[in-house]
């Protein structure tokens, strides 16, 4: 069986080499479980898991590595060939893979980005292989990013060339669009909906055209009603840039995950969110595993006065600047702040740099070691790993999607159309899904968190932002360290 041989082999290996993760033995059982059945699985890995599953993933796949399809990013591609795969063979362990646009012919693990994916399936090359997907929780983003099209300058230049009987209704139709688009713009580099005639007066002479270069082949056959767009503004050029982007990629794609046995990873613990996204692809895993670990339950000193202003309020920036500023005062650890607005965050950083000098920096991976880092929430998110441990972690502001983003905007409108609650349907349970990945190195750490975002108790659904930090103690006054 499977599942026997695998668990010999990690058991193995691991005599070999030292590791403090105790989940490697359940997870090649589950991997290997799943793959012998063909079933869809899902796996819900501890936060911040530092992807210590690579061990419980690949180790059952030396056994039978023609029954995946691996969807990897370009790092974890990386860190499979340099890596992974060397200390498996080092032990002894062949893990034969396969990388390209077509099919292996032979016994191999086929590696495969997120686009490679979208172009296998439709091309009808994945056959009976099941998907292995490590982030379950960001495929639907990373899927989004390899569908967005963009259609520049030049773009517009080319399609002239190609179309010349149609120069001047589209020099015209440009015209018109630019014109609308700047007068439209709040503020100089900004981001603007496209909608408006001009645009479907563009869609309905592409019609028209007998053919038409990419990206405008792509245009024409997308229906407008499921894709976010809109357009980037230059004032210093006056040019502007067209971006399409879909609004559910995973609806749009259903058969994806819904034609093939799929084992997935997620690390997120959103468990609303998750089958908001299975329910859009038309999937219900027929296995659910949930991985714990012991130090993430540990209770996490937590500070949130209970009078504190909006985030929409005057008196806001001054107030994060003060309370920031105490949090910070003789922290001999590292500091990370997160604020996704991008005003607030510049106002923020220069006016503690002014005050702790060098120590503060913006989105770097090299700060002192008491050193004070501010971001956005992604980028944390994507960076953790590269920083030490932090100390505290001041939430500047939760991170609820404004609608002031045209990818938001436009999704928040398709649910108004269809009668949702649209806070509590996306915006709420996606801020949510981001906080267990983003404290778990705190944990880890034994430092404290504050939020400074006066929604938290203001607002009721305050609560469940304070249920997903459980468990937590309250830190009623800050004490010098």
């Amino acid at each position: 069986m499977l599942e026997a041989q695998a668990h010999h082999q990690i058991k193995t290996l691991l005599r070999q080499e030292e590791s403090d993760w105790p989940h490697h033995l359940t997870l090649s059982r589950l991997v290997a479980r799943s793959l012998r059945r063909r079933d869809t699985t899902l796996v819900q890995l501890p936060p911040s898991s530092s992807e210590r599953w690579w061990l419980g993933l690949l180790v059952p796949l030396c056994l039978a590595p023609e029954a995946g399809a691996l969807v990897l990013t370009d790092p974890q591609r990386r860190r499979l060939l340099q890596l992974e795969l060397p200390r498996l063979r080092n032990q002894g362990l062949r893990l034969p893979c396969w990388q390209g646009v077509t099919p292996p012919e032979g016994p191999q693990l086929w590696l495969m980005d997120v686009a490679e994916l979208i172009q296998a399936h439709r091309d009808g090359h994945l056959g009976a292989r099941q998907l292995l997907v490590p982030e379950m929780d960001q495929l639907s983003r990373r899927m989004r990013n390899a569908l967005t099209l963009e259609i520049e300058h030049q773009h517009w230049d080319e399609l002239r060339q190609a179309c010349p009987q149609a120069e001047s209704g589209l020099l015209e139709l440009h015209d018109r669009m630019s014109r609308q688009l700047f007068a439209d713009a709040t503020r100089p580099d900004g981001a603007v909906r496209l909608k408006g005639s001009a645009e479907q007066a563009l869609r309905d002479l592409l019609q028209l055209m007998p053919a038409s270069p990419e990206p405008w082949n792509t245009l024409r056959s997308i229906n407008p009603a499921e894709w976010s767009q809109w357009a980037e503004l230059d004032h210093r050029l006056l040019q502007w840039r067209w971006k399409l982007t879909p609004l559910e990629p995973l609806q749009l794609l259903r058969g994806v995950l819904l034609d093939h046995p799929c084992l997935m990873f997620s690390s997120n613990g959103d468990n609303a969110r998750l089958d908001l996204e299975f329910e859009q692809a038309g999937v219900v895993p027929d296995v659910r595993a949930i991985l714990r670990e012991r130090e993430l339950n540990e209770p996490l000193p937590l500070y949130a006065p209970r009078r504190q202003p909006l985030p929409n309020t005057r008196i806001y920036a001054q107030h994060l600047l003060e309370e920031s500023r105490r949090l910070i005062l003789g922290q001999a650890g590292l500091t990370v702040v997160l604020i996704n607005d991008k005003q607030l965050r510049r106002q923020l950083t220069s006016s503690l740099a002014a005050e702790f000098g060098r120590r503060v920096m913006q989105e770097s991976t090299a700060p002192e070691s008491n050193g004070v880092v501010t971001c956005t929430w992604d980028w944390w998110l994507e960076h953790q790993e590269q920083l030490p441990a932090p100390a505290q972690l001041i939430v500047g502001m939760l991170p609820i999607a404004s609608l002031d983003n045209p990818l938001t905007s436009a999704r928040v409108e398709r649910l108004k159309q269809q009668g949702e609650d649209w806070f509590r349907a996306l915006l709420l349970p996606e801020a949510l899904s981001l906080i267990p990945t983003a404290i778990a190195p705190l944990r880890r750490s034994g430092g404290r968190l504050a939020i400074l975002d006066g929604r938290l108790r203001g607002r009721s659904w305050g609560d469940q932002v304070l249920h997903r930090l459980e468990p937590w103690i309250p830190l009623q006054r800050l004490l010098p360290e």
